[in-house]
């Protein structure tokens, strides 16, 4: 594993990741209606990706904190001990990866609510 695949090349997986919402964010503060058709493709993918995905990364990060006491020789700026501050971190990060399984249920719920909808067009198009 190269240092860009590795520690270094997370970070810029979750710049991106970061830009992708917020682009869906800018992509729909104004926009009109959104057809449940194109909802159901966005909400496929935000509920792998902030919903279950998010979980399975969380847990993972936690995991490699863990590991990062016994891999690096890690110190605290206050002086304090650096196994208390991780624990207190992966406590957060089980925590917000098991909001995140449920952001990923309630997304899902969402898709499977309007999975039989359709449209005809644009109602001010007009239609034949």
């Amino acid at each position: 594993m190269t240092e860009e695949d590795g520690p270094r090349g997370i970070v810029t997986d979750a710049d991106t990741a970061y830009e992708a919402i917020r682009a869906i964010n800018h992509a729909t503060i104004w926009s009109g209606g959104i057809p449940a058709p194109t909802i159901y493709s966005v909400l496929g993918n935000l509920k792998t990706a902030i919903g279950f995905g998010t979980e399975q990364a969380l847990g993972q990060l936690a995991d490699r904190l863990v590991d990062s006491l016994d891999e690096y020789d890690v110190i605290e700026d206050s002086g304090g001990n650096p196994a208390e501050s991780v624990a207190a971190a992966v406590d957060h990060l089980r925590a917000a990866a098991a909001l995140a399984g449920q952001i990923g249920n309630h997304v899902s719920a969402a898709q499977n609510a309007i999975a039989g909808q359709g449209h005809r067009g644009r109602i001010d198009a007009g239609r034949s």
